[in-house]
């Protein structure tokens, strides 16, 4: 791997359907590939320094033969052929090599992302679409009143919530790594050849590869929930620290300097979540005292922050009295500390007193204590706004006299950081299937002697015995109640839920999401669950006499029967009294989830999409006749199977009112290094969140106008069409399950330890009970991708084939509906990754010939009519026309998936044959973390 990127000329690598790159194209995207020849030497010459010239020279002439294949110089069984029988000893070390290739390429583009925008920004090019600069700029076209604006952005909230995510597998000593290589390629980006401390930057970068190549990719022991949680908090240090507090004031300046008369956004608008330790849907490792973990490491992530930030802040701030005037409140606050040595340094003894009170603070409330304590026997914070009040001291006491600039710098941004993040960090979100709620609130009435058969009653007599329970201070156990392990387990989960908002703060458990919700008794079991631990007080709560939490309760709506009967269930659920007054004294706000992934693992892309449109529709409606202010929380994951694909777009495409200023989203799986591992890219990718909220909260962006209910029965009939072709493959089809399992790594997903969650929900064979992450992941690692697209193609075919002048009426959808167009958009993206040539190759695992035909046949089929369809309605031959940063990434990386994808279908041929050799299980594993990594979104 002498490089990474073949030396030919482009037009000879010009794959059929490619982008045809013009010579400024070609120009444009020179610097990336010199990076990516770079590194690729780079890491060739490690390989072969490191594993010798046998192992450098297969690895070489595996990348010779992909680039073949690409050409189609050579057929792809030739390239499969050198795997064959390879010692495993051997497999292995080709497996990283590729493995770290995709992990240098994306270093390469994200860099060229950052130089690119750098070159528009010089030239004076206007603002790129999804920058906060660019939506300005229509916020001021738009010349909107403060009255409209103010109202629209009420409790405004831009929430990405880190999950966990099995294919997310690199150790912190990679992730460490691969940053630092990113700084060393951006100064090597910026001209400079030495380091600031006047190293070779070329030397180094060879010093981090062979430190990368010398370390273990993943770990050898099951992934553990622990682990999990360590991998989520490490994006606030690398990124989130100093990036969420600066866009934060960054967006609350610029609002208020175009409404300076309407004090816009009081609270940050954008707060992180967390799903990591609280989510037990499926997951029995998630304990009480995993939530204890998940929570106190939080906490004690943000203490230690503030603590590094505090000590760096007394250093900077030694202003003498002698020399400076301070406010009467600094003096009273710096006269606490007794330290003569100080005694003219009246900031240094104000910032002591406030970081002895975190110290004693943290001493209180945290399982462990971080460094840079300060002990000097001070009373503790109680709250993070006394912590901020002392600092709002600090501040005013600066800005009043002559020192605003000092102010307005690391202590401007640890008073952001404490609004924003707080004692606890991060809102931990507690999650659980809905029939686990049954059965647990079924054992608490039976244990109390409510009613001895709570799952035998009818749904209205359920409510009705569920509204009597809350409306009733008494709990249903005491301590000596005898449960069962399962209730014992859930109690305690909520309890520990519960000590967390006492001592973190009612933001460390923000919201209750009730998985699989379909009723409203669903939604009133999981309310019990929270009055049962306290967290839900009938009456003397913080709104007097009404019932009030802390906790939201958040219904889930996931397959597409539950999202189209969601908004009966909400209006169902408003009309109870003692529902609705716990919804007021929260503000009149109601959160709901939408499931992208069990949608289309239920019925298909194209059905799943336009159901969640409609939901969204009626949703909407709903939340005007019943009055409320509605959040909606999209579960999106990584792959557009899952409800992925760009933000910016998927946020645009929201219906009229859905977005209402606020907006949660989840983040998933190797996206969030992608999008969080670095300042500039989190940076880049938390402003278009917030740039996309915006628009579609103060913009008409839907464009359809009067004929929205035309489109709407188009795309009615082109879902059903969809889903009827979906589940005649997946729900019909015989032996489709069987299929499935042989021809896709979805079983060693669950044998190889990859997460800390079980495979299925249930111990059963059934798709329904599979988990959506391994149903999408399975099929992108055999590049089959069918979750993104199986049925779109049949549905548009036959729709267009019963009537002149469909076509046009499609075309001109997605000339004008955002909707429309992302969903073409997103689904183009996946037909470009997915590969049937490659797909072929694991069908042959299918021992059963007539089983093989029956369903390959038909997928291979569907797909070639689906990019039919789309070439159609889009007017575009090629698939990523207007993608073409995916384009250069598909042009440039896609080669090097190849080897690991022929070694992976080699190494589950072994497995599954009984070979127990613990490297070839290591080598699966590490080729599916090699091809997740490559396709930066596939689960």
């Amino acid at each position: 791997m002498a490089e990474l990127s073949d030396t030919r000329s482009d037009t000879a690598l010009e794959p059929i359907g490619a982008v045809r790159r013009t010579q400024v194209g070609r120009e444009a995207t020179e610097p990336m590939r010199e990076d990516i020849r770079l590194l690729g030497a780079m890491l060739g010459d490690t390989v072969r320094e490191q594993n010798g010239d046998e192992i450098f020279d297969l690895v070489e002439r595996a990348r010779v033969g992909s680039f073949r294949v690409r050409r189609s110089e050579i057929d792809r069984n030739e390239l499969a052929q050198l795997f064959d029988g390879i010692d495993t000893k051997k497999a292995i070390p080709v497996i990283r090599a590729f493995t770290h290739f995709a992990l240098l390429a994306n270093v390469a583009e994200d860099i060229h992302r950052e130089r690119r925008r750098a070159i528009h920004e010089a030239e004076g090019e206007p603002p790129q679409d999804s920058s906060l600069a660019a939506t300005y700029l229509k916020l001021d076209a738009a010349d909107l009143d403060s009255a409209t604006v103010a109202v629209a952005l009420t409790g405004a909230l831009v929430s990405p919530v880190i999950t966990a995510h099995p294919t997310e597998t690199r150790r912190r000593t990679v992730f460490d790594t691969q940053h630092r290589i990113t700084e060393l390629m951006r100064l090597r980006a910026g001209g400079h050849a030495r380091t600031d401390d006047g190293a070779s930057i070329d030397i180094e970068l060879r010093r981090q590869i062979l430190m990368l190549w010398q370390t273990a990719l993943i770990r050898l022991s099951r992934l553990k929930i622990q682990d999990e949680i360590e991998t989520g908090l490490r994006y606030y240090p690398a990124a989130f620290f100093e990036v969420i507090p600066q866009v934060n004031a960054e967006v609350r300046e610029a609002l208020r300097a175009r409404w300076p008369d309407a004090e816009l956004l009081p609270e940050p608008i954008l707060r992180p979540g967390s799903w990591i330790g609280g989510d037990r849907d499926g997951n029995p490792n998630v304990t009480g005292d995993v939530v204890r973990l998940a929570t106190g490491s939080a906490a004690y992530t943000a203490f230690a922050q503030y603590f590094i930030e505090l000590t760096a802040l007394e250093e900077e701030l030694s202003m003498s009295a002698r020399l400076v005037t301070v406010s009467d409140d600094l003096t009273a606050l710096a006269d606490i500390c007794h330290e003569p040595a100080r005694s003219d340094e009246p900031y240094r003894r104000a910032l002591r007193v406030i970081h002895a009170r975190l110290t004693a603070t943290a001493a209180a409330i945290l399982d462990r204590q971080p460094e840079y304590q300060l002990d000097l026997g001070l009373d503790r914070y109680f709250s993070p706004e006394e912590f901020e009040a002392d600092l709002n001291t600090v501040d005013v006491s600066l800005c009043s006299n002559g020192s605003a600039l000092l102010a307005d710098d690391r202590l401007a941004r640890l008073r952001e950081a404490v609004h924003v993040f707080g004692f606890h960090l991060s809102g931990l979100d507690m999650r659980q299937n809905s029939d686990v709620h049954e059965e647990v609130i079924a054992e608490l009435l039976a244990w109390a002697g409510v009613h001895p058969d709570y799952a035998s009653l009818p749904e209205q007599e359920r409510v009705d015995l569920l509204v009597a329970e809350l409306s009733t201070r008494r709990p249903l156990i005491g301590e000596s109640a005898q449960l069962s392990e399962l209730a014992t387990k859930e109690l305690g989960i909520v309890a520990a839920a519960a000590r967390a908002v006492d001592v973190f703060g009612p933001n460390a458990v923000p919201n209750y999401i009730i998985s699989m919700c379909q009723s409203v008794s669903d939604m009133l079991e999981a309310a019990l669950l929270l009055k049962e631990a306290g967290l839900l007080s009938v009456v003397g709560g913080a709104s007097g006499d009404t019932p009030y939490s802390p906790v939201g309760i958040v219904p889930l709506f996931e397959t597409i029967d539950d999202l189209q009967r969601g908004a009966s269930i909400m209006e169902a659920v408003l009309s109870i009294p003692l529902y609705r007054d716990l919804i007021h004294a929260r503000g009149e706000s109601q959160e709901i989830m939408l499931g992208y992934s069990d949608s289309n693992k239920d019925g298909g892309y194209l059905a799943a999409n336009w159901a969640l449109y409609r939901a969204e529709l009626d949703l909407v409606e709903m939340a005007r006749n019943t009055g409320i202010r509605m959040r909606l929380f999209h579960g999106r994951g990584g792959t557009v199977g899952r409800g992925g694909g760009p933000s910016y777009d998927a946020i645009l495409a929201q219906p009229p009112g859905a977005v209402k200023g606020s907006l949660r989203i989840t983040e998933q799986g190797e996206v969030i290094a992608a999008k969080y591992a670095e300042p500039r890219i989190a940076h880049r990718n938390l402003e278009t969140l917030l740039a996309a909220t915006l628009e579609s909260t103060l913009l008409d962006i839907e464009g359809l106008g009067g004929s929205a209910e035309n489109a709407y029965a188009v795309l009615d009939d082109l879902a059903a069409r969809a889903q009827r072709a979906y589940s005649d493959l997946v729900h019909e089809t015989p032996g489709f399950v069987e299929y499935f399992k042989a021809s896709t790594p979805v079983s060693e997903i669950g044998a190889l330890n990859i997460g800390s969650r079980p495979t299925s929900r249930k111990p059963t064979t059934s798709i329904s009970d599979l988990r959506a992450i391994p149903w999408v992941l399975a099929w992108s690692q055999s590049r089959v991708m069918l979750p993104g697209w199986y049925g779109t193609g049949t549905a548009f075919e036959d729709w267009i084939s019963e009537g002149d002048g469909r076509l046009e009426v499609l075309q001109d959808l997605y000339r004008r509906w955002p909707f429309f167009a992302t969903v073409l958009s997103n689904m183009a993206q996946v037909m470009a990754k997915a590969d049937m040539g490659l797909a072929a190759r694991y069908s042959e695992l299918v021992e059963d010939e007539a089983l093989r035909r029956r369903v390959f046949d038909k997928i291979l089929a569907e797909h070639d009519r689906s990019i039919k369809m789309l070439k159609l309605i889009t007017g575009q031959d090629d698939l990523l026309a207007d993608n073409p940063a995916l384009a250069r990434s598909v042009f440039n990386r896609f080669p090097y998936l190849e080897p690991l994808n022929h070694l992976q279908v080699e190494l589950l041929r072994r497995f599954r044959s009984g070979d127990e050799d613990e490297l070839v299980q290591r080598g699966i594993l590490l080729t599916m973390s090699g091809l997740a990594t490559a396709l930066r979104n596939s689960g």
